[in-house]
């Protein structure tokens, strides 16, 4: 019995691209070449991944990588398309699934197509299209690289925050509590000035792009300057400012929320960034593999 590349690549966990590396150097018991395919035993474990051993030497990776990938730029509008078409839909719905909204992946497919789906609330169908439309907006902002500011985090917010037109876009005025979190929020009268210092602090930090995101993530959470859509929007931001700096999107995946929340809380309780930055860095390594794969086809 063999699998395929993509039956191993679900099964490990890893893309699609690397089982092939691993394949063509010899690291899988038992795999065979057929033509242009490879037969993998469909018992062959996963080889232990001797590329890094530390977050510092993962980034160095992914530099090698999105270098590679910057070689093949600019790319066409077909590609670019193909490359964001199914991440959008994926993206939409692991984002709002995080925050609650019950849409399915499939369901979410086929409200972005403007179907309505029965027995689902009206708030979940809008949420799935404000959430698409904010992260059109924020590819339009990479095109003209726009700077990071309280003014764009608002405008990207009044897109997400599609249900409640009275907060949209505007910061909350009364306290708010996080149920479970180790954190708690600051109070109405201090986001103002905490954003200002927040956007200081990215705009002068020499850190590499992912460590630098983490730390803004988990802060600009921490202040939770909005009433309600804070994740979604949180989330926009890191993909503007990777885009920006030439990395794919990423798209924290509604079955690894628990490793989500625990980052938070290894920030606030112990000022580790580590669970961040390597959740944040393991998803770009993957994505950029998938760009790269899919560039080689």
């Amino acid at each position: 019995m063999y699998m395929t590349v993509k039956q191993a690549a679900e099964k490990w966990g890893i893309s699609d691209r690397r089982v092939r590396i691993l394949c063509s150097q010899g690291k899988i018991s038992g795999v065979t070449r057929e033509g242009r395919s490879w037969k993998i035993p469909a018992d062959a474990k996963k080889p232990e991944d001797g590329r890094y051993k530390t977050a510092e030497s993962l980034l160095a990776v992914i530099d090698r990588k999105k270098n590679e990938l910057d070689s093949r730029r600019p790319l066409t509008e077909g590609e670019v398309e193909r490359l964001t078409e199914e991440f959008v839909v994926e993206y939409t719905y692991n984002s709002n699934a995080i925050e609650g909204n019950t849409l399915t992946l499939r369901e979410t497919d086929m409200v972005l197509r403007g179907l309505t789906i029965d027995q689902k609330p009206l708030k979940d169908h809008m949420e799935a299209v404000g959430h698409k439309e904010a992260f059109d907006f924020v590819r339009d902002l990479v095109k003209d690289q726009v700077p990071l500011s309280e003014s764009i985090i608002k405008q990207i917010h009044y897109l997400v925050l599609v249900d409640k037109k009275d907060d949209r876009g505007v910061y909350r005025r009364v306290p708010v509590r996080i149920m479970g979190a180790k954190n708690e929020p600051v109070q109405p009268y201090l986001i103002q000035p905490k954003m200002e210092q927040l956007l200081e602090s990215y705009r002068n930090s020499k850190e590499h792009i992912i460590p630098r995101l983490a730390r803004f993530h988990i802060k600009f959470e921490r202040i939770h300057p909005f009433i309600d859509g804070n994740g979604r929007t949180g989330r926009l931001l890191v993909n503007l400012e990777l885009m920006k700096a030439g990395y794919p999107p990423i798209d924290i995946k509604f079955a690894d929320r628990i490793a989500y929340y625990n980052a938070f809380d290894e920030y606030h309780g112990k000022h580790n960034l580590d669970a961040m930055e390597k959740l944040f860095a393991g998803y770009v390594n993957v994505r950029l593999d998938s760009y790269l794969a899919m560039l080689e086809q």
